[in-house]
């Protein structure tokens, strides 16, 4: 009986901090200075942050500035990877095909020099080509000895900069081969693109920010450049294309404030995302019996953190475990600090003020789910239980071998 008293003597010596120390409250999360940048983040009674309208970004390349129809309807230029259909008068089909502009952006015809056609017009190639076989003597000095068709238009290098999630360069507009002009219906000359587009290139960058400003794109081409404005687009009140061009490059300026109107799928922002979500909440012991599978962890774009949690399995359950909190961690895109938000899981579901602290997934977030303090209480008693009957059994042991 004594042997039975100590270990329980010892159990509650060592339960009682632990119980205390499970219901007490897991610190704030601290946070660099200016990394909170969504009004979600921060209390309400915070600073807001201030939109900036960018009249033209200092460092934005120089050259002429024109307008947008001054820039589209410039003649369109060719690409490497464009196809050509070369016709040559009185040729038995020893100088006319089908070419393919090459990587160094050159046609090459047999028996003449490489033409170089990245940048210029089809109406420019073909005066060359003509001009070449004249010389070489090849044909007679007639009008449209040569004749040059464009029968597919390849996808082309851009770079997109400034407030996208992923900036750089990317191709678009790139076919497959069963998709190429003239596989199926024949002989064509011709071709529209319609993934060449300005669009697409903001959307393959990994679409727009919700601070970027939409009313003052940048597209520079060769050493002219325009201003547009996308805002029509993304509101579904305009349908302006863009058709772009090998080695154009897109600007998107940041207002350097949040902007909830962005976060939704449209024609410039991506309508999805992927986040890491982590429940080891009791009962569950791991994220596969949670169900947390890659359809889980993929989300619309626009979603909140109290839609993800459910998502992750971290809303609902026992009374005891219902008072969960959860974390955010996330990064602000305008200076890439950490960012790290703590949410009782209950206020969210419970409290009409939840969009004020509800905050906005990105690209790449992660959150993770915590036990409640009743949940955490009970694994301390668990413990000191079983640690007092480890205690007692090396107890009785040493009374027996006395």
């Amino acid at each position: 009986m004594k042997t039975v008293h100590a270990a329980l003597r010892f159990a509650l010596t060592l339960a009682l901090p632990l119980v205390l120390t499970a219901c007490a409250s897991g610190r704030t999360p601290g946070n660099p200075a200016q990394a909170n940048w969504m009004p979600e983040h921060t209390p309400e009674d915070a600073p807001q942050q201030v939109c900036i309208d960018h009249e033209r970004p200092a460092a934005y390349p120089l050259g002429q500035q024109v307008s947008l129809a001054e820039l589209t309807d410039m003649p369109s230029v060719l690409a490497p990877g464009d196809r050509l259909r070369i016709q040559v008068i009185g040729d038995q089909d020893q100088l006319s095909g089908v070419f393919v502009i090459d990587e160094d952006g050159r046609v090459n015809l047999p028996g003449l020099p490489a033409v170089r056609a990245i940048g210029r017009s089809v109406a420019d190639v073909e005066a060359t080509i003509s001009r070449e076989l004249i010389q070489a003597g090849f044909v007679r000095a007639l009008d449209r000895v040569v004749s040059v068709l464009l029968i597919e238009s390849a996808g082309v290098s851009v770079a997109v900069n400034g407030a996208v999630f992923h900036p750089g360069a990317i191709r678009v507009g790139e076919r497959a081969s069963k998709d190429r002009v003239g596989q199926r219906e024949g002989e064509a000359s011709g071709d529209a693109n319609n993934a060449r587009t300005l669009a697409i290139a903001i959307r393959a960058a990994g679409g727009l920010r919700p601070d970027a400003d939409l009313q003052n794109v940048y597209l520079t081409r060769a050493n002219r450049w325009t201003r547009i404005d996308l805002a029509g687009v993304l509101a579904g009140t305009s349908s302006l294309k863009v058709d772009l061009a090998a080695n154009d490059h897109v600007y998107v300026p940041s207002r350097d404030c949040f902007q909830a109107d962005l976060m939704r799928p449209t024609p410039l922002t991506v309508p999805g995302i992927r986040v890491f979500m982590s429940n080891l909440a009791r009962p569950v012991a791991g994220n596969a019996t949670a169900a947390i599978s890659k359809d889980a962890t993929s989300l619309p774009y626009g979603t909140r953190f109290l839609q993800a949690l459910v998502s992750a399995n971290c809303v609902g359950g026992s009374a005891m475990n219902a008072n969960r909190h959860a974390v955010l961690i996330s990064r602000n895109p305008l200076n890439g600090r950490s960012v790290v938000i703590q949410r009782s899981v209950e206020e969210l579901v419970r409290s009409a003020n939840r969009d004020h602290i509800d905050p906005y997934l990105m690209p790449g977030d992660a959150l993770a789910c915590y036990d409640s303090r009743w949940m955490n209480a009970r694994d301390a008693l668990v413990f000191a239980g079983e640690s007092a009957g480890a205690v007692a059994a090396g107890l009785i042991i040493r009374d027996l071998t006395k």
